[in-house]
């Protein structure tokens, strides 16, 4: 078994019984339904939202730190969200081992840490490998959405999704790019502005 499977009532941060199986979305969610998944959900601010508004869709939000993936749990919970759950690993591992192929209708991705450094712009999550793990993750039609404030690291973003053929650059829904993380709404308070890029799997 790849993972317990808690009541919304409970937890709702996923009990992994092991890292090198894939998850058994059906154990994890009592109604199957398209899924989208959060790649650093940070304090959950808009996972929770986003799944508020969308229940007929369920929502797996991916974050390494524990004290920000247990807001997941609280906030989910207060809302009597079911179809809400949340996964403590890396962005990059859970994405190749232990999402299901071509299970993913949607990778939201928004203000990954931009490591400005030159000499670490390769713990970046967005990189030239990401449309390859993105492509596997996402069924056809599927689409990745991204959003930093940093310049720098958006045009990599760009970059790395032009250089390849199966996907195509769309525009970012409204009601979707509405929905503010928490990092959005600090920086766009301060006057910093949000860089947006969807990308659809052809």
């Amino acid at each position: 078994m790849s993972a317990a499977s808690p009541s919304a009532a409970e937890n709702l941060i996923v009990q992994l019984d092991t890292i090198l199986q894939p998850l058994k979305l059906a154990e994890l969610f009592q109604t199957p339904q398209p899924l989208e998944v959060e790649l650093g959900c940070g304090d959950a601010s808009f996972l929770v939202e986003y799944a508020r508004r969308n229940p007929q869709t369920n929502f797996i939000g991916v974050e390494r730190l524990l004290g920000r993936l247990q807001k997941v749990h609280r906030k989910g919970s207060r809302m009597g969200l079911q179809n809400v759950r949340g996964v403590r690993i890396e962005s990059s591992y859970f994405l190749q081992y232990l999402l299901p192929p071509h299970a993913a209708a949607a990778l939201h991705v928004y203000f990954p840490d931009p490591w400005p450094k030159k000499k670490h712009r390769r713990h970046r999550l967005i990189n030239e490998h990401f449309p390859a793990l993105a492509r596997a993750a996402l069924i056809p039609g599927g689409v990745v959405y991204l959003r930093t404030d940093d310049a720098d690291y958006f045009s990599q973003m760009t970059e790395v999704f032009a250089a390849g053929k199966e996907f195509q650059k769309i525009e970012t829904p409204g009601g979707l790019a509405e929905v503010l993380t928490d990092f959005e709404k600090e920086f766009n308070a301060r006057g910093i502005p949000t860089l947006r890029a969807a990308y659809q799997l052809k």
